[in-house]
């Protein structure tokens, strides 16, 4: 992996990047404060489960996927058509480069060119590093949802975040 983020670029993310994305999903789910997910699914379930539009993934200048961002829809209800929720995740040592960040912002140049108004997610409150970054980024939390569900034997909340875009009216 290279050493800065200046040689990183945001490009669409495909079945070229999966293993990679994958791989970084599951590092992810390891550490224990990313998601409630236990394994990472397969291809076809990651890319059926996600707008192909609104998926990138951060590369270095070799081709190696530093991280990637995705969304999917939160309803097929007609009122909904314009809220997504995302996931972002960084492999473990690309972390503090601003990869986070740039992947953010390509999601959200592409929502909103797409007439997209609200992006989303669940964090875990222990996931201070990835709060922190949404907050850059315009999110807002919403509220926390107290023991939403087990993870591991034990219950978790998670913060609601969510970003409206002041683009869109």
């Amino acid at each position: 992996m290279s050493n800065g983020a200046s040689s990183t670029v945001i490009v669409p993310l495909t079945a070229e990047h999966a293993e990679q994305v994958l791989a970084i999903y599951q590092a992810g789910i390891d550490e224990g404060n990313a998601t409630f997910e236990t394994v990472a699914p397969d291809w076809e379930a990651f890319d059926a489960a996600k707008v192909a539009e609104h998926r990138f993934a951060a590369v270095d200048e070799d081709g190696t996927v530093l991280g990637w961002v995705a969304a999917s829809r939160v309803s097929d209800r007609c009122a909904y058509a314009g809220v997504v929720e995302h996931s972002v995740y960084v492999h473990p040592a690309a972390r503090g480069r601003g990869v986070a960040s740039a992947l953010l912002k390509a999601l959200i140049e592409s929502t909103e060119a797409a007439g997209i108004w609200t992006v989303q997610s669940g964090i875990f409150p222990e996931n201070t590093a990835s709060l922190a970054v949404h907050e850059r980024a315009g999110f807002r939390v919403v509220g926390t949802r107290q023991r939403v569900g087990r993870h591991h034997g034990r219950w978790r909340d998670v913060v609601l975040v969510e970003r409206r875009s002041s683009v869109i009216d």
